[in-house]
């Protein structure tokens, strides 16, 4: 099969840890382990999220005295998807000696007028406490919201409308690589009704929804949206919180996920499992294999496949 891998941002950063080099390489090795089996077997293309990564990046460059202005957002996603891609291309070529790996800067087309862009959601960096967070976004002019354990800055997030590298990962895909691309959601770009010309803009887009349209414009078979549990949970947190094993688009969507944890990446299975009729999956990062083969995890089926 072709799969579409979507790595949490939690995948390679877990919630309270340090955004140290040394910790997300720990964490990217056992993303290695997890995924060999899977790329022995099948067509990967692995994408990943940004939002700790691209956080702390955001932080130094506003705090940077060096800097007149920080660093748009659009220029510091595409700085993450160098770093992390780099970190997973090595881990992966040690641990699938012979396989081409490929990383590959992506971008994403958005709208300019996209309403997103007026309603920030998008959480990107690290937790603080209330005091800590309105301290910082009177001084930063940032936008923050509550998310589990404290708060959180919040960025516009667009809805991704088109992948400009997508006949490019077709290539390397046909030559027999292993592809890191769309980290991030891509960078956000928009394009000038006149000339095609693109511009960065300030967001970063939902990875999974990202992953979602990668999935479904390369026809791949499989989309696997890997994060730290090991499947939906409804009531997720309270004392009636039970596992969702498997689920048509439609009864995911009734299920109302919340916006700011597993929204999207139910969205973005719900989205790929209508559009291509293929199957989707959502599960922990160490039961990757098993989840593929249904041993695990949250399968999403079509309406007329499920039950």
């Amino acid at each position: 099969m072709r799969i579409v891998v979507a790595l949490g941002g939690n995948a390679l950063l877990h919630r309270g840890e340090r955004p140290d080099a040394a910790v997300q390489q720990e964490n990217i090795d056992r993303v290695a382990t997890a995924l060999a089996a899977l790329a022995h077997e099948h067509e990967v293309v692995l994408t990943h999220g940004n939002g700790p990564q691209i956080g702390l990046l955001a932080m130094e460059s506003a705090s940077d005295p060096a800097l007149s202005a920080p660093y748009p957002l659009h220029l510091l996603g595409a700085q993450t998807q160098g770093m992390i891609g780099s970190l997973l291309a090595c881990t992966l070529h040690d641990a699938l000696p012979g396989r081409r790996i490929a990383t590959l800067v992506t971008h994403t087309l958005v709208r300019a007028d996209d309403p997103a862009f007026a309603r920030p959601t998008k959480f990107v960096g690290q937790t603080y406490s209330r005091e800590s967070a309105r301290s910082l976004a009177r001084r930063r002019g940032w936008h923050i919201a509550r998310d589990t354990g404290g708060w959180r800055r919040v960025v516009p997030s667009p809805v991704p409308e088109r992948i400009l590298e997508t006949d490019t990962v077709h290539e390397l895909l046909n030559g027999g690589a292993l592809v890191i691309c769309a980290g991030g959601g891509g960078v956000p770009v928009t394009a000038d009704k006149v000339t095609g010309a693109l511009t960065g803009v300030e967001a970063v887009i939902d990875k999974d929804l990202t992953a979602a349209l990668l999935a479904e414009d390369l026809k791949a078979d499989f989309l696997l949206v890997l994060t730290d549990v090991p499947c939906l949970y409804e009531d997720y947190g309270t004392p009636n919180q039970q596992p969702v094993l498997d689920a048509t688009p439609a009864e995911l969507r009734r299920r109302g996920f919340p916006d700011g944890s597993m929204g999207p990446k139910a969205e973005a299975c719900a989205r790929f499992v209508e559009r291509t009729g293929g199957l989707a999956a959502i599960g922990a990062l160490d039961a990757a294999y098993e989840i593929v083969h249904g041993q695990s995890g949250t399968l999403v089926r079509p309406e007329m496949a499920a039950g």
